[in-house]
């Protein structure tokens, strides 16, 4: 028997959201289509998961809801609680840090949390973040202003600054996400 968690989704415009959490806080938050990815980091994270599908509570949903209707600041306060090492975790607070319609680089984020030397160590730490959106690795993009890699697709990267009113280079046509 591993640890347990509720799943719930949630209705977005970018596509189905996924909730993995306990009666404390969030402990992942993926897209449907990249439901592999959320249960991989899981499992990296906790061990054995068993999942229990769900409602999302109340208390979840609201914030999350009010975000995608143009409430930017939202989901400020939902609790979120992780595995990962100390310094994975020291650069997600740090993604907490990044106000909304800002975007920061890698190297901006690595000189954040105390290590301006450790670029691609944060840039792999932003990449394992397990709780997308409320942990706001999206708004991390290239030292040229473009956008980079991002674990629930590029495209729904760029609607997520968008919607943020966040600067970046769109070099890609806006195409519709799920």
């Amino acid at each position: 028997m591993g640890t347990t968690f509720t799943l719930g989704t949630l209705e977005t415009p970018i596509g189905r959201m996924l909730v993995a959490s306990d009666r404390e806080a969030v402990r992942a938050l993926d897209w449907e289509d990249y439901e592999p990815r959320m249960l991989r980091l899981l499992r990296l994270h906790y061990g054995a998961v068993d999942l229990v599908p769900g409602a999302l509570t109340e208390a979840l949903a609201r914030p999350l809801r009010a975000y995608f209707a143009g409430d930017l600041a939202a989901i400020e306060g939902i609790p979120v609680r992780t595995g990962g090492t100390v310094f994975q975790r020291s650069v997600w607070a740090g993604l907490r840090a990044i106000p909304v319609g800002q975007a920061w680089s890698y190297a901006a984020l690595a000189a954040f949390v105390g290590r301006p030397r450790a670029v691609r160590a944060v840039g792999a730490a932003n990449g394992a973040n397990p709780v997308g959106v409320i942990v706001p690795c999206h708004r991390v993009i290239g030292a040229d202003r473009s956008l980079t890699g991002y674990g629930g697709g590029i495209e729904r990267k760029g609607w997520l600054l968008r919607h943020e009113g966040a600067p970046f280079r769109d070099a890609a046509p806006h195409e519709e996400v799920p």
